[in-house]
Protein backbone atom coordinates (compact mmCIF):
# COMPACT_ATOMS: atom_id res chain seq x y z
CA UNK A 1 0.00 0.00 0.00
CA UNK A 2 1.15 3.02 -0.89
CA UNK A 3 1.11 6.64 1.71
CA UNK A 4 -2.61 7.78 -0.08
CA UNK A 5 -3.95 4.26 0.17
CA UNK A 6 -3.84 3.13 -3.35
CA UNK A 7 -2.18 -0.33 -4.35
CA UNK A 8 -0.07 0.29 -7.34
CA UNK A 9 1.03 -3.73 -7.78
CA UNK A 10 -2.91 -4.81 -6.93
CA UNK A 11 -4.20 -2.35 -9.82
CA UNK A 12 -1.43 -4.49 -11.98
CA UNK A 13 -2.14 -7.87 -10.83
CA UNK A 14 -5.58 -7.03 -11.62
CA UNK A 15 -4.94 -5.60 -14.93
CA UNK A 16 -2.82 -8.45 -15.64
CA UNK A 17 -5.69 -10.89 -14.78
CA UNK A 18 -8.28 -9.70 -17.50
CA UNK A 19 -5.36 -9.76 -19.52
CA UNK A 20 -5.01 -13.37 -18.92
CA UNK A 21 -9.07 -13.92 -18.91
CA UNK A 22 -8.92 -12.89 -22.43
CA UNK A 23 -5.71 -15.17 -23.38
CA UNK A 24 -7.79 -18.06 -22.00
CA UNK A 25 -10.73 -17.24 -23.85
CA UNK A 26 -8.74 -16.35 -27.05
CA UNK A 27 -7.35 -20.51 -26.52
CA UNK A 28 -10.98 -21.07 -26.68
CA UNK A 29 -11.36 -19.85 -30.07
CA UNK A 30 -10.79 -22.09 -33.19
CA UNK A 31 -8.46 -21.14 -35.72
CA UNK A 32 -7.19 -23.45 -38.49
CA UNK A 33 -4.69 -24.62 -36.59
CA UNK A 34 -4.74 -27.57 -34.33
CA UNK A 35 -4.69 -26.50 -30.41
CA UNK A 36 -4.63 -28.38 -27.17
CA UNK A 37 -6.93 -25.18 -25.99
CA UNK A 38 -9.23 -26.24 -28.48
CA UNK A 39 -10.68 -29.31 -26.40
CA UNK A 40 -9.13 -28.53 -22.61
CA UNK A 41 -12.27 -26.46 -21.38
CA UNK A 42 -14.69 -29.09 -23.13
CA UNK A 43 -16.68 -31.35 -20.20
CA UNK A 44 -17.22 -35.52 -20.28
CA UNK A 45 -19.86 -37.41 -18.65
CA UNK A 46 -17.66 -39.20 -16.70
CA UNK A 47 -18.18 -41.28 -13.37
CA UNK A 48 -21.31 -40.05 -12.83
CA UNK A 49 -20.45 -35.86 -12.94
CA UNK A 50 -18.98 -33.36 -15.33
CA UNK A 51 -15.15 -33.91 -15.75
CA UNK A 52 -12.84 -31.38 -17.76
CA UNK A 53 -10.98 -33.04 -20.63
CA UNK A 54 -7.75 -33.38 -19.56
CA UNK A 55 -8.95 -35.03 -16.34
CA UNK A 56 -9.57 -38.34 -18.58
CA UNK A 57 -6.85 -38.31 -21.24
CA UNK A 58 -3.75 -36.87 -22.20
CA UNK A 59 -4.17 -33.87 -25.28
CA UNK A 60 -1.55 -33.75 -27.57
CA UNK A 61 -1.14 -31.69 -31.24
CA UNK A 62 0.84 -34.48 -33.00
CA UNK A 63 0.70 -32.23 -35.94
CA UNK A 64 -1.16 -29.18 -36.76
CA UNK A 65 -4.60 -29.82 -37.97
CA UNK A 66 -4.75 -32.95 -35.93
CA UNK A 67 -5.84 -33.51 -31.87
CA UNK A 68 -5.30 -36.51 -30.12
CA UNK A 69 -6.58 -37.40 -26.83
CA UNK A 70 -5.33 -40.77 -25.45
CA UNK A 71 -7.98 -41.90 -23.15
CA UNK A 72 -7.58 -43.29 -19.75
CA UNK A 73 -10.43 -45.71 -19.08
CA UNK A 74 -11.46 -47.50 -21.85
CA UNK A 75 -15.21 -47.20 -20.88
CA UNK A 76 -14.72 -43.16 -21.24
CA UNK A 77 -13.90 -43.65 -25.13
CA UNK A 78 -17.66 -42.94 -26.26
CA UNK A 79 -18.34 -40.24 -23.20
CA UNK A 80 -15.20 -38.23 -24.91
CA UNK A 81 -16.09 -38.94 -28.32
CA UNK A 82 -19.29 -37.99 -27.67
CA UNK A 83 -18.08 -34.65 -25.69
CA UNK A 84 -15.96 -32.93 -28.90
CA UNK A 85 -18.76 -33.87 -31.09
CA UNK A 86 -21.48 -32.14 -29.45
CA UNK A 87 -19.28 -29.24 -28.14
CA UNK A 88 -20.35 -27.02 -31.04
CA UNK A 89 -17.24 -26.41 -32.50
CA UNK A 90 -17.35 -28.50 -35.64
CA UNK A 91 -15.81 -31.34 -35.17
CA UNK A 92 -15.71 -34.71 -35.72
CA UNK A 93 -13.61 -36.78 -34.04
CA UNK A 94 -12.34 -40.40 -34.56
CA UNK A 95 -12.00 -43.29 -32.19
CA UNK A 96 -8.73 -45.91 -32.41
CA UNK A 97 -8.66 -48.33 -29.38
CA UNK A 98 -8.33 -46.06 -26.57
CA UNK A 99 -7.01 -42.87 -28.83
CA UNK A 100 -9.25 -40.39 -30.15
CA UNK A 101 -7.94 -38.30 -32.86
CA UNK A 102 -9.91 -34.77 -33.73
CA UNK A 103 -8.98 -34.13 -37.22
CA UNK A 104 -9.10 -29.54 -37.27
CA UNK A 105 -10.62 -28.66 -40.66
CA UNK A 106 -9.94 -25.62 -42.41
CA UNK A 107 -12.15 -22.49 -42.04
CA UNK A 108 -13.98 -20.69 -44.57
CA UNK A 109 -13.45 -17.23 -44.97
CA UNK A 110 -16.78 -16.32 -43.77
CA UNK A 111 -16.24 -18.69 -40.36
CA UNK A 112 -12.63 -16.74 -40.20
CA UNK A 113 -14.62 -13.40 -40.30
CA UNK A 114 -16.98 -14.61 -37.51
CA UNK A 115 -14.32 -15.93 -35.23
CA UNK A 116 -12.37 -12.33 -35.96
CA UNK A 117 -14.92 -10.53 -34.97
CA UNK A 118 -15.86 -12.52 -31.62
CA UNK A 119 -12.16 -11.92 -30.68
CA UNK A 120 -12.41 -7.97 -31.56
CA UNK A 121 -15.20 -8.78 -28.64
CA UNK A 122 -13.40 -10.42 -26.47
CA UNK A 123 -11.00 -8.14 -26.61
CA UNK A 124 -13.28 -5.36 -25.64
CA UNK A 125 -14.55 -6.61 -23.20
CA UNK A 126 -10.81 -6.96 -21.11
CA UNK A 127 -10.45 -3.51 -22.19
CA UNK A 128 -13.59 -2.23 -20.03
CA UNK A 129 -12.23 -4.71 -17.30
CA UNK A 130 -8.80 -2.83 -17.34
CA UNK A 131 -10.26 0.70 -17.19
CA UNK A 132 -12.76 -0.08 -14.94
CA UNK A 133 -9.83 -1.16 -12.53
CA UNK A 134 -8.48 2.50 -13.51
CA UNK A 135 -11.49 4.29 -12.47
CA UNK A 136 -11.46 2.71 -9.26
CA UNK A 137 -8.03 3.72 -8.65
CA UNK A 138 -8.28 6.86 -9.53
CA UNK A 139 -11.51 6.89 -6.94
CA UNK A 140 -8.80 5.46 -4.29
CA UNK A 141 -6.11 8.18 -5.03
CA UNK A 142 -9.37 11.46 -5.00
CA UNK A 143 -10.39 10.53 -1.45
CA UNK A 144 -7.43 9.18 0.39
CA UNK A 145 -6.96 12.48 2.65
CA UNK A 146 -3.81 13.91 3.72
CA UNK A 147 -1.92 13.27 0.17
CA UNK A 148 -0.63 16.62 -1.39
CA UNK A 149 -2.18 17.45 -4.78
CA UNK A 150 1.30 16.63 -6.58
CA UNK A 151 1.35 13.20 -4.84
CA UNK A 152 -2.12 12.98 -5.81
CA UNK A 153 -1.22 14.07 -9.72
CA UNK A 154 2.10 11.76 -9.33
CA UNK A 155 -0.39 8.57 -8.26
CA UNK A 156 -2.65 9.56 -11.16
CA UNK A 157 -0.16 9.60 -13.77
CA UNK A 158 1.00 6.06 -12.63
CA UNK A 159 -1.94 4.34 -12.79
CA UNK A 160 -2.94 5.66 -16.09
CA UNK A 161 0.57 4.71 -17.24
CA UNK A 162 -0.08 1.06 -16.46
CA UNK A 163 -3.51 1.83 -17.95
CA UNK A 164 -2.38 2.20 -21.08
CA UNK A 165 -0.03 -0.44 -21.09
CA UNK A 166 -2.44 -2.99 -19.67
CA UNK A 167 -4.44 -1.85 -22.98
CA UNK A 168 -1.24 -1.58 -25.29
CA UNK A 169 -0.98 -5.63 -24.20
CA UNK A 170 -4.68 -6.14 -24.82
CA UNK A 171 -4.70 -4.68 -28.60
CA UNK A 172 -1.48 -6.63 -29.33
CA UNK A 173 -2.81 -10.01 -28.25
CA UNK A 174 -5.74 -9.50 -30.45
CA UNK A 175 -3.39 -8.10 -33.45
CA UNK A 176 -1.59 -11.74 -32.94
CA UNK A 177 -5.12 -13.66 -32.54
CA UNK A 178 -6.81 -11.72 -35.54
CA UNK A 179 -3.46 -12.80 -37.72
CA UNK A 180 -3.75 -16.29 -36.98
CA UNK A 181 -7.44 -16.82 -37.73
CA UNK A 182 -7.15 -15.22 -41.00
CA UNK A 183 -4.02 -17.39 -42.16
CA UNK A 184 -5.14 -19.52 -44.42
Amino acid sequence: MSSAGVDLKDLKKRMDGALSALKSEFGGLRTGRASVGLVEPIHVDAYGSSMPMNQVGTISVPEPRTISIQVWDKALVSAVERAVRDAGLGLNPVVDGTLVRVPVPALTQERRAELAKLAGKYAEQARVAVRNVRREGMEAIKKSDGVSEDEQKRLADQVQKLTDEAVKQVDEALAAKEAEIMQV
